[in-house]
């Protein structure tokens, strides 16, 4: 079977889509949207993505990712499945929610971040499912243009800093812009290759990528230092418990110990299975330990540890 090809590399610029089996609807109700939404923003903190515009429609929706570590398959496919286990347990239903993986366009981002920042909110009027704008809840519209709260997770002053120095200049240009764009044609006619939308220097260059796939292998420490190792993590979770790191990993079911274990996950962004490998337990124990930490809250030494690994609660 024919899989769309994958390119990744830091920096990378992103338009993500993904459709109901059989256009089958993937949200039935505002809490599947809403879920939705926080399974995503989980994956922007924690794959440290920039996420600039989003929409959910009825059947499918759209996201406008930047990857500073060059890592979108793996929160992809995460947010998807977790979703897609979520919607069959509410509503009692079996079998593939999604057809098949989602697809993802290359984008230069010099040339299309404006466009497209425009082009994914103004979806559901092309699709006249509302008149304007601003009268669809469930895109990034109302939260760039101050209408809304705004997720914790979106890019707003990324989006803000290609208007104007201001954020009420910044607002009222981008509301411009946007009615300027629901006669604008669609940027999809100017893709190549079914996945590259840019300009002539920027597929080369994509071509190029094509032929080597060098930064694929590239360890994800070496395309952001921010991102904490492993070991470096251990370290500064034992600071805050007066623990050597070997002694994190022995007490088993201690504060300490959860505490590490949830903060390779959030941090290190390390795998259910390292992870479990280091403390010797199952990566059902690993798991169950970070959703148990995300849903009751954090205690004041957690909090400590989260500040020493640079992680805002």
């Amino acid at each position: 079977m024919a899989r769309q090809l994958r390119l990744a590399y830091a920096g990378a610029l992103y338009h993500v889509t993904a459709r109901g089996n059989g256009r089958q609807a993937i949200y039935l109700d505002d809490a599947d949207r809403t879920r939705f939404l926080e399974l995503l923003g989980d994956e922007v903190a924690q794959q440290h993505w920039r996420c600039y515009a989003y929409c959910l429609m009825g059947n499918h929706y759209h996201l406008l990712l930047e990857t500073p570590e060059g890592d979108l398959s793996q929160g992809m496919r995460r947010l998807n499945g977790r979703y897609t286990q979520g919607f069959n347990r509410r509503h009692q239903r079996v079998g593939h929610l999604l057809q098949g993986r989602f697809k993802s366009i290359l984008v230069e981002k010099e040339a299309y971040l404006l466009e497209l920042c425009r082009y994914i909110v103004l979806n559901p009027v092309r699709a006249q499912l509302v008149r304007t704008v601003h009268a669809w809840k469930w895109s990034s519209y109302r939260a760039t243009v101050g209408r809304a709260v705004e997720p914790r997770w979106l890019d707003v002053a990324g989006v803000h800093r290609l208007f104007h120095r201001t954020e009420a200049g910044a607002q009222s240009r981008y509301q411009q812009f946007v009615r300027e764009g629901v006669e604008a044609p669609s940027p999809w006619a100017q893709v190549r290759g079914q996945i590259f939308l840019g300009r002539e220097p920027f597929l080369k260059k994509m071509a190029s990528l094509v032929k080597t796939q060098s930064l694929m292998n590239v360890p994800r420490v070496q395309t952001d230092p921010t991102r904490l190792t492993g070991e470096e993590v251990l370290v500064r979770v034992g600071q805050v418990y007066a623990l050597a790191p070997q002694d994190l990993l022995a007490r088993v079911d201690s504060e300490a110990y959860q505490c590490a274990a949830w903060l390779l996950r959030r941090v290190a962004n390390e795998p259910l299975g390292k992870v479990a490998g280091r403390f010797g337990v199952s990566p059902s124990r690993i798991s169950h330990i970070q959703r148990a930490l995300e849903s009751q809250g954090l205690g004041w030494r957690q909090g400590q540890a989260m500040k020493r690994c640079k992680v805002k609660q």
